[in-house]
């Protein structure tokens, strides 16, 4: 079966900074596990995300972008 990718994930480029993903389109954009995106979280190495409810955590998209910025910044030195 295929699977789809979210549509947060097709539009990132295009979504406003103070946007909000949830973990699976993180984990996507930087190609780890879902459990990594939560460990960095928690230890402090990766940004927080905002709980909107019970069972929705979010993680805002300039936040992402600053992260994945460095990540580039860093794999090129």
């Amino acid at each position: 079966m295929e699977q789809k990718l979210p549509q947060a994930l097709i539009d990132f480029d295009r979504l406003p900074d103070g946007a909000y993903v949830r973990v699976n389109v993180v984990a996507q954009l930087l190609g780890c596990s879902i459990p990594t995106i939560w460990r960095k979280s928690r230890s402090g190495t990766f940004p927080k995300p905002l709980k909107f409810s019970t069972h929705v955590t979010s993680w805002n998209v300039g936040d992402i972008r600053e992260v994945l910025k460095d990540i580039r910044a860093n794999s090129s030195k």
